[in-house]
């Protein structure tokens, strides 16, 4: 499994700004950072790939998500991600930006959290256009050979853009975050749980931090992701624990202290129980993958 700590700040397109945008990928990436995303990473660093026209097929914690005219897909830190290599008659937009960057904007985007559990944007004709038109001025003054661009302009445009892709995320279930204080305190939820993920907090606990009563709290998270809260905390530890044995080598035992769980014989049946394979037969299953 490929690391990316570290790695956009060497691709990055401004001298004060870890941030990247490419068009088409006509700025060539270094073969060892090319060779390197190509393959299964985990991300650093947040990544959008904005389709105009043509297809094409990406990995999010081992799913595959096809896109296509007027589509986005998007990658979060610590995800695992991998996309194929580009066809030559696509158009299309890729940009990526760490967590500092993103402190440097004045609000924040509630669809980064990922409350609908969706990775992909699909954007009507109008807003396709502007967000077309964000990303290629953005493409222009990052790559323009005048002097550098200050950072608030840059700043500004960025801004503007994950604010087109935050109404758009939302739109698709007919939700607006910032009006909608159901959908907020699912947010808060899933912040909190992933803020102390190995603590394993109880649900009673998560509940009164959000000024929440037990039940409300199971309904907010059961209209949202379909699960109870409890099993929503299970799920996102697995997938933590499948993140993990793609990236680092350890054993059953010491996955399982790290993830919180205090006896790793429960973990290793949850494990199985959720994933219907053994911790050993996940391991080998992507050792044959990585050997294809």
């Amino acid at each position: 499994m490929q690391e990316t700590t570290g790695l956009l700040d060497r691709l990055k397109h401004h001298e004060k700004l870890t941030i990247t945008v490419n068009e088409n990928c006509l700025i060539e990436l270094p073969e060892e950072a090319l060779q390197k995303l190509l393959q299964p990473h985990k991300l650093s660093y947040y990544y959008f790939v904005f389709m105009d026209q043509g297809t094409e097929t990406v990995q999010t914690d081992l799913q595959d998500i096809a896109i296509s005219d007027s589509q986005l897909v998007f990658g979060l830190p610590n995800q695992i991600f991998a996309h194929e290599t580009s066809k030559k008659k696509n158009q299309h937009y890729k940009i990526g930006f760490d967590e500092n960057t993103l402190k440097l904007l004045p609000h924040s985007y509630p669809f980064l959290v990922n409350p609908l559990n969706s990775n992909v944007i699909t954007f009507d004709p109008e807003a396709k256009e502007r967000v077309k038109a964000i990303l290629s001025i953005l493409f222009q003054l990052l790559h323009s050979s005048r002097k550098p661009i200050k950072a608030d302009i840059i700043l500004a445009h960025l801004n503007t853009l994950l604010t087109e892709f935050n109404s758009a995320y939302f739109e698709k279930g007919h939700y607006e975050a910032w009006v909608n204080p159901k959908i907020e305190k699912y947010i808060e939820f899933k912040l909190a749980v992933e803020t102390e993920l190995t603590e394993q907090q109880t649900v009673d606990f998560i509940a009164k931090k959000l000024g929440m009563t037990t039940s409300s709290l199971y309904a907010v998270v059961k209209e949202y992701s379909g699960v109870s809260p409890k099993e929503w905390i299970t799920n996102r530890l697995i997938q933590e624990a499948q993140r993990q044995l793609q990236y680092t080598s350890v054993s059953v035992k010491e996955l399982a202290y790290a993830l919180g769980f205090n006896d790793p014989s429960y973990f290793s049946r949850l494990f199985k129980k959720r994933t219907g394979k053994s911790v050993t037969e996940f391991v080998t299953g992507l050792r044959d993958l990585s050997s294809n």
